[in-house]
């Protein structure tokens, strides 16, 4: 069993550690703080997680510039002499005559990770646990397409996802995902183990690991995909075309909803109130607020967002809430042979876990995929240059699969969200804002496609106010 470390590694000093780290930190794809220099970084707590000194697994207090503060976990291998090509990138700096590095680029050091989870293992602050038999002998390899987490895949077996930014407390997607399968729900990834540590006393989720879908498609490739065929088609309607993606999304509409009825028989629900429509409200105008802070751009908008934000604040009906997914789109979906599985509930990561972990009402997840609609039909335009028939056909595609996706969860649910307009504009307003402030740091180029969802919801609220 590996041994645990003190707070201190031999031979290199925690002050040169910690200004080496600083320097890294803001460019990896996981750092939060978009734009912002990291002017202090406080190792919390370092643990040994092989034999000798080459693997460690250390907890980060990071601060940056504007006095954010953000709890990071790495893996950080230790080399005396440069380290092998493939791992030349992972590269953080020389530090004491060492050489460190990213270790959850290096197989041997992510598959310890793996001999960890299977025997169960304890450690001074972290602790391992699996939900059955592992085969631990599995190769491991870094998904390339790291986010705000990073995900290792082992054989064509299981994933482990490592949480970059942690906050302390049981994370969301180990929480929901463990809940979905206790259910019996067949949409999820099955759960097979989790990583978890000590922060401020609390037990803390740092990682999950699931059953890998080796055959499996991702529905923002497949709806890309038959968009990709419709602009091939010029002249033929989106239900004409071979790729059309409409029954898929009916199938997914089916299957958001059953999990979305799974979830609120598995975990806490309740109803809303006029006061809390209200402080839905205000929420809204202050993400709004501070969005405009970043994109001063939006600020042509802000009168018409207001006005479909005042709707939803001065609803007296009640509104069903529960636990919901937080950050739904075609990206979080898996089309495997068998159907739709949807992964990652943790929420959007930026958001306090308090906030992640509220109730809400299920249409904020409807209105997350409606969204993505759009994204995948008009970023693929953005690439064509200014064509008005394609302009038309990424229209006609993206509605004729957000009015599928709401058929086959009007039919799972028993309620149509269509029928809840006021609630679910809102909800995509709100979207589309945090997407304007993620895209602007982040894809600068993809910035006109959730301006121009502002556009047309904020149009369509204005045009249906003048009819009444």
């Amino acid at each position: 069993m590996p041994a645990a470390a003190g707070a201190s590694t031999r031979n290199v000093t925690v002050s040169a550690l910690e200004d080496a780290l600083r320097e890294w930190l803001p460019g990896q794809r996981w750092y939060g703080g978009k734009g912002k220099a990291v002017t202090a970084v406080r190792i919390e707590h370092e643990e040994r997680l092989s034999g000798g000194e080459e693997l460690r697994h250390v907890l980060l207090h990071v601060t940056d510039e504007d006095g954010g503060t953000d709890l990071y976990q790495a893996l950080i291998g230790y080399r005396t002499g440069d380290v092998e090509p493939r791992l030349k990138n992972a590269v953080i700096g020389d530090v004491d005559g060492r050489t460190l590095y990213d270790a959850v680029h290096d197989p041997q050091a992510v598959g310890a990770l793996l001999v960890l989870l299977a025997g169960n293992e304890k450690l001074s602050r972290l602790a391992f646990t699996a939900t059955g038999e592992l085969d631990a002998s599995l190769p491991p390899r870094v998904m390339g397409a790291e986010q705000s987490n990073t995900s290792v895949v082992y054989g064509d077996e299981y994933i482990l996802k490592l949480f970059r930014r942690v906050q302390p407390g049981l994370n969301p997607d180990l929480e929901i995902t463990r809940a979905l399968a206790e259910a019996g729900t067949p949409h999820i990834a099955q759960p097979l183990g989790w990583i978890e540590g000590q922060v401020d006393g609390e037990t803390t989720t740092l990682g999950l690991l699931q059953r890998f879908q080796r055959n499996a498609t991702e529905g923002w490739a497949m709806a890309t995909a038959s968009v990709r065929d419709l602009f091939a088609e010029g002249d033929l309607h989106a239900a004409e075309v071979g790729g059309d993606f409409a029954g898929e999304s009916e199938r997914l509409g089916v299957a958001t909803a059953e999990v979305h009825l799974a979830m609120r028989d598995a975990l806490p629900a309740g109803t809303a109130d006029a006061q809390e429509s209200a402080s839905t409200g205000r929420q809204l105008h202050e993400r709004l607020d501070a969005a405009l802070a970043v994109v001063p751009e939006l600020e042509q908008h802000a009168a018409a967002l207001r006005a479909v934000y005042d709707q939803l604040a001065a609803r007296t009906e009640p509104v069903e809430v529960q636990r919901v997914h937080g950050d739904y789109h075609l990206g979080q979906v898996l089309r495997t042979q068998d159907g739709w599985l949807l992964l990652d509930f943790e929420g959007e990561p930026a958001r306090p876990l308090s906030e992640r972990t509220a109730l809400m009402s299920p249409l904020r997840d409807v209105a997350g995929m409606l969204r993505s609609y759009d994204y995948a039909a008009r970023h693929l335009l953005a690439e064509r240059g200014d064509d008005p028939q394609l302009a038309y056909r990424a229209t006609e595609w993206a509605e004729r699969n957000r009015q599928a996706f709401c058929d086959g969860y009007a039919r799972a649910a028993g309620k149509d969200p269509r029928d809840e307009a006021v609630l679910l504009r809102a909800f995509e307003l709100d979207k589309a804002v945090y997407e304007v402030v993620y895209e602007a740091r982040n894809r600068p180029s993809w910035l006109p496609i959730p301006v121009g969802s502002i556009e047309r919801l904020a149009a369509s609220a204005t045009s249906e106010g003048d009819d009444q």
